[in-house]
């Protein structure tokens, strides 16, 4: 089966979401699953439960605790450049049916790796992987060349009204 290449971008929740729906999908039918998250460096409860009951999706974080607030790091951007390394051997080993490098455009909107680092990997991927980016601001160049662009539009959230983080939903 051909694979594609997919980005989950824009302001509205559900891209990270998303990405493990298809993770599960995939799982169900009988695909290893490998779930690279950039920036994010901390424990979820998506990673728990992954962990305790999906032994074909593999993650790994190329992060250092909590998203970048400000200007990133020279340890943020060699995590970054480390993972990113790490992942197209990865890929390029065939040995997964999905891909799905989590917050890449984040990693890219921080400048944490080139764009063109990024459009390599996509361009060397087998031919049977699908691959998933996720994160918001994803770069005109990553929308070119992906097969499927699904932007997350926010019409309305609860943060707007105080309402934090909840254990379960949001992390």
């Amino acid at each position: 089966m051909k694979g594609y290449t997919q980005v989950y971008t824009g302001n509205g929740k559900g891209k990270t979401t998303g990405a493990f729906g298809l993770a599960l999908r995939a799982v169900g039918a009988d695909k290893k699953v490998f779930f690279a998250q950039f920036v994010k460096g901390k424990t979820y409860a998506e990673i728990e439960a992954v962990n305790k009951f999906l032994p074909d999706i593999t993650i790994k974080q190329y992060g250092l605790g909590c998203f970048i607030v400000k200007n990133p790091t020279q340890k943020d951007i060699d995590a970054a450049q480390k993972g990113l390394a790490e992942v197209t051997k990865i890929i390029q080993s065939g040995q997964y049916d999905v891909v799905i490098l989590d917050e890449a455009n984040i990693a890219l909107y921080y400048k944490l790796f080139p764009v063109e680092s990024l459009l390599e990997t996509i361009r060397k991927k087998p031919e049977n992987t699908e691959l998933i980016i996720t994160g918001r601001y994803a770069p005109q160049e990553i929308i070119d060349i992906a097969d499927l662009v699904t932007e997350m539009k926010e019409i309305k959230h609860y943060y707007q009204n105080g309402v934090n983080a909840r254990k379960g939903i949001e992390f």
